[in-house]
């Protein structure tokens, strides 16, 4: 299922500063309004370990979980961030983990989605979802409808849940639309897919932009910013198209510890990077008006290569 707002959107209603805590306004009078990134993605994690920590059962740390969601998404909304994903259930949660935990996390969905399409209504908060949800029980699926249908006229903070979703099985989604596309544009034509190919060229029908074009976040921005909580070091095969130049924070904080102050300060480093898409950055110390051309340097590699050849060549 792919996001349904579109990324062209309405502008944004004015920030609404004066609803966050204290300490929000803290760390919030420190960030450039102008620099706030387009949108995070946070990779939730350390249900479990919370609840252990705790003596707790897991079922419990996901019910806790469920909660810093919403205070991290009324934080986002009040500081008009314009998109906000979250990995909340993966592909490979709903094949390796226990039925049971699995039927939970699926009852603790449509609760939330229950319990909380008036608080995202009273924040301007439109509902989105990405990933494999057909896959998913009707129930919740009927659920999931029904929460987005009820936000749809929503125009702050769009929230987009990745459900069922894995980055690989996106691509490959995302590569079987294409073909399917090509089959049917040369089915249209009376020719076959070789002859379609042969007369537009490959590049004509397959380039990085009818990829993304095709990515369940075809009609988002890609991410400015991926948070990871729990201190973990990867990044579990989530938006691995979307996040090639993306800034990540990781935190040791778990996620049922992890609220709208944390968001804030994720920003507020996020805002000392510079981000540079390949190129050079802005404190660069070479000199580029004084390198020497790349032919003359060419050149010089060639001699310099040959010049050390010419003894092994001769030895006996």
């Amino acid at each position: 299922m792919r996001a349904s707002t579109p990324a062209n959107r309405s502008p944004l209603p004015p920030p609404r500063i004066h609803e966050l805590s204290p300490e929000e306004q803290s760390v919030y009078a420190t960030l450039d309004p102008e620099r706030v990134p387009q949108h995070v993605a946070i990779i939730m994690d350390g249900n479990g370990r919370w609840a252990g920590k705790r003596l707790l059962k897991r079922f419990l740390g996901h019910k806790q979980g469920a909660e810093s969601v919403q205070f991290v998404v009324e934080t986002a909304s009040r500081i008009n961030l314009p998109w906000l994903t979250l990995y909340a259930f993966s592909l490979e949660n709903n094949l390796r983990r226990p039925k049971s935990e699995v039927s939970f996390l699926m009852t603790l969905l449509k609760n939330y989605l229950v319990g909380n399409v008036k608080r995202m209504n009273d924040n301007n908060v439109r509902m989105a979802y990405i990933g494999r949800t057909h896959e998913l029980p009707a129930e919740v699926r009927d659920t999931m409808q029904w929460a987005s249908e009820e936000t749809a006229r929503n125009t702050g903070t769009t929230l987009t849940l990745a459900l069922n979703y894995g980055a690989r099985s996106e691509i490959v989604d995302a590569t079987r639309s294409i073909l399917t596309n090509l089959i049917a544009e040369a089915h249209k034509r009376g020719c076959s897919l070789e002859d379609l190919l042969q007369v537009d060229g490959l590049e004509t029908h397959l380039d990085e932009q009818h990829i993304t074009g095709h990515l369940y976040t075809a009609n988002m921005p890609d991410p400015d910013l991926v948070i990871r909580t729990s201190g973990e070091q990867r990044i579990s095969n989530f938006l691995l198209w979307q996040i090639a130049y993306a800034e990540i924070f990781v935190t040791d904080r778990l996620w049922p510890d992890f609220r709208g102050l944390h968001l804030l300060e994720a920003i507020a480093a996020y805002q000392q990077r510079e981000r540079r898409f390949g190129g050079l950055g802005e404190g660069t110390d070479e000199h580029l008006a004084g390198l020497e051309p790349a032919s003359e340097v060419a050149e010089e590699i060639s001699t310099e290569l040959s010049g050390q050849a010419s003894p092994v060549l001769t030895r006996r």
